[in-house]
């Protein structure tokens, strides 16, 4: 798949053949959401908690004699029934992660991938490079480019001024190529990528 490469400023940078092993796949939907549903449960914190009536301090004394009062039989005021009494059955705090095997996620990140190439939502730049961290040159720059709400993947690391201006931007991301995932992709309209994010990525799957 062969796409056009354009630098920040919006000209014209020649243009990139994208591996279709990668970006050229038929997206699976069902994998894209296995991801997604496998990132959002491990990013959980999980410490939500309740009192169960082994938690509350409340004296253990039968509140009242079991037989003659014409009411429920009652032994401890520890229990749920009553005001001020432990939660039945509240959550505790746990770990909300499950297991996804490796080939599944590397898959799916391909299949997003590929997602986001069949609705022309890729766009190639030759770097992601500034001169000073001015985010309102920069945020010019992204009307100009029509860029209001999109994930940049740059090489093995970002440009400093670039990364420093775009961090005040409303729904722009902005992550080394180490730190492309589904989830990412998938709630930005654009995805933007640097010459060198798109080797490592070829690299990273050969």
């Amino acid at each position: 798949m062969k796409i056009d490469m354009t630098s920040l400023d919006g000209s014209s940078a020649g243009s990139i053949e994208l591996n279709d092993e990668i970006f050229g796949l038929e997206p699976r939907r069902d994998l894209i959401a296995r991801m997604i549903r496998y990132q959002r449960a491990k990013a959980r914190a999980g410490t939500h908690a309740v009192k169960n009536r082994a938690d509350i301090w409340r004296t253990g004394k039968k509140m009242y004699k079991q037989k003659g009062t014409g009411g429920a039989r009652h032994g401890s005021a520890r229990v749920p029934q009553f005001r001020g009494g432990g939660r039945a059955f509240g959550p505790q705090v746990r770990s909300h992660a499950h297991d996804l095997p490796k080939k599944v996620r590397a898959l799916a990140l391909r299949h997003a991938l590929s997602a986001k190439a069949k609705d022309g939502g890729i766009i190639v730049w030759s770097s992601a490079d500034l001169d000073a961290p001015k985010t309102k040159a920069l945020k010019e720059r992204f009307e100009k480019l029509d860029l209001a709400n999109a994930l940049i993947i740059d090489g093995a690391t970002c440009n400093a001024n670039f990364q420093m201006a775009a961090r005040n931007i409303p729904y722009i991301d902005v992550l080394p190529v180490q730190g492309i995932n589904v989830y990412d992709i998938v709630r930005r309209k654009k995805l933007v990528l640097t010459k060198a994010a798109i080797d490592a990525l070829e690299a990273r799957f050969k």
